[in-house]
């Protein structure tokens, strides 16, 4: 058996792990590298460290854009080979790489325009909608805890990671011919879920593991809030309808907007809120919303009775999801207090740049950041304090409150990721930390490593045989 690392290997973007087993090449995720623009093209288009033709199958850890986005590019590339994922994964999928697609095609055409200007050529998008349609097409769908023979001597099966909907371990049991049929289990944790999510159920440990993939995003940094309902969430949004403000929360389209929507829903039938409008203002964050609706095996027990017994625990009777452009502007001009939820959750693209245009000068209305903003983005920028900062090229002074919130982070902290690991049984022969940056990695490997156990970071280009 050999490993190489593709993707997400001194960083946390680009997931792409390529496994050599019993003569069959099995990609696990097929990540999109998100950089600087002529950077991820380069990396993107090429797939510098194999060629897609000889790719048998591929197993997709979850929906995220950085571990599904270059999967359209790998089949136009030339791979026929089946994409594994759970069912909500390829649903999630059907809308997240179209809009990928769309995403692309109006970059490269923004591209295209300078280059021109400069007598260069033009150049392609990665891919089409068109490619992402016919992507969609390889899929094969199987649920948790289902095991299955995927290749001679390799049984697949998926266990709940807790994530976003649908998210997944990937369990490889492998017969090793090249070491005399030996028997031996493979883990890829994919992208690790904090546990106590208000909406999904948590990790699920995994026995007899020998080796293991692990990401190590959070290595060295802990979350300053539990998982759960934080107190100080209900407290931001009665100060801002106190003034008679906004409150306007970047989020993510997938797994933190429909996180936010159930908290909301509780908080409203509890009373701990008065009742005010609430607008979803995201087309991909409207379609993943109801698809949520359609995958009560990834809810935990609260949830998942609620969508039976009770309520869609994605909607209430003040809330409007908003598709089109015209609904879309019709927000600039209500009065009074409402929360307007928008992607995306960094505010580099999307309709969250309107609404913060609107509404960021106004000393009444609360901006209120619920995730992760790397460094560079506008969201980094708005929540470290930087006033004025611009959007859309021009200057705005902020004078608005800056909120932030900790609680709903979708990725395992430092400590959470321990306990991950100690919660996994077997003798863990050989372990490797990828998807984080090198300092979060090695300071993950610091925590893990024992005189008895073999803990090693994988490095972009790299090569292990076991």
């Amino acid at each position: 058996m050999k490993l190489k690392f593709c993707g997400a290997a001194g960083t946390t973007t680009g997931s792409q792990h390529l496994l050599e087993i019993n003569g069959k090449r099995i990609l696990l995720d097929c990540g999109l590298y998100q950089g600087r623009r002529k950077d991820a093209y380069e990396v993107n288009c090429c797939f510098p460290y194999f060629d897609p033709e000889s790719v048998d199958l591929v197993i997709l850890s979850h929906a995220h854009i950085d571990h599904s986005g270059n999967l359209p590019n790998l089949s136009r590339k030339g791979f026929t080979g089946t994409i594994y994922s759970t069912h909500a994964t390829r649903d999630l999928c059907q809308v997240m790489l179209r809009d990928s697609a769309r995403i692309q095609e109006n970059d490269i055409n923004w591209v295209n325009k300078h280059r021109k200007r400069k007598g260069l050529e033009e150049v392609e998008p990665l891919y089409n909608e068109q490619d992402a349609e016919k992507c969609l097409r390889q899929f094969v769908t199987l649920s948790y805890d289902r095991p299955i023979h995927i290749a001679d001597g390799v049984e697949l099966t998926f266990v709940d990671a807790g994530h976003i909907l649908g998210s997944a371990q990937i369990i490889l049991d492998v017969k090793d011919q090249d070491d005399g049929g030996k028997a031996k289990r493979f883990l890829f944790s994919g992208d690790v879920g904090r546990g106590g999510n208000e909406v999904l159920r948590d990790p699920v440990p995994v026995a007899d593991v020998d080796f293991l993939l692990m990401e190590s995003t959070y290595g060295g940094r802990e979350h300053l809030a539990p998982p759960g309902i934080d107190e100080a969430f209900s407290e931001i949004i009665l100060s801002a309808i106190k003034r008679g403000g906004k409150v306007i929360i970047p989020a993510f389209a997938v797994e933190r907007t429909q996180q936010l929507l159930h908290v909301l829903n509780e908080l409203f039938v509890s009373e701990k809120l008065p009742r005010i409008p609430v607008y979803v203002d995201s087309p991909l964050a409207v379609s993943a919303t109801e698809i949520y609706r359609l995958h009560p095996d990834s809810f935990n027990e609260e949830v998942y009775e609620a969508l039976f017994h009770r309520q869609n625990p994605f909607g209430f009777e003040d809330l409007t999801l908003v598709r089109s452009v015209k609904g879309s502007k019709a927000l600039n001009d209500i009065e009074g207090s409402a929360i307007i939820i928008s992607a995306s959750g960094m505010c580099e693209a999307g309709r969250i740049l309107h609404h913060l245009r609107n509404n960021i000068g106004n000393p009444d209305n609360t901006i209120l950041f619920v995730g992760y903003c790397a460094e560079g983005t506008l969201g980094r920028k708005i929540r470290e304090g930087q006033s004025p900062v611009n959007i859309h090229g021009d200057p705005f002074e902020v004078k608005a409150r800056i909120a932030k919130i900790d609680s709903f982070s979708g990725h395992a902290d430092h400590s959470e990721l321990v306990d991950y690991y100690n919660a996994i049984t077997g003798p863990k022969t050989q372990t490797w930390l990828i998807h984080g940056e090198q300092k979060h990695s090695l300071d993950l490997q610091a925590a893990l490593q024992k005189p008895n156990r073999k803990i090693s970071i994988g490095k972009l280009g790299n090569e292990a045989k076991f």
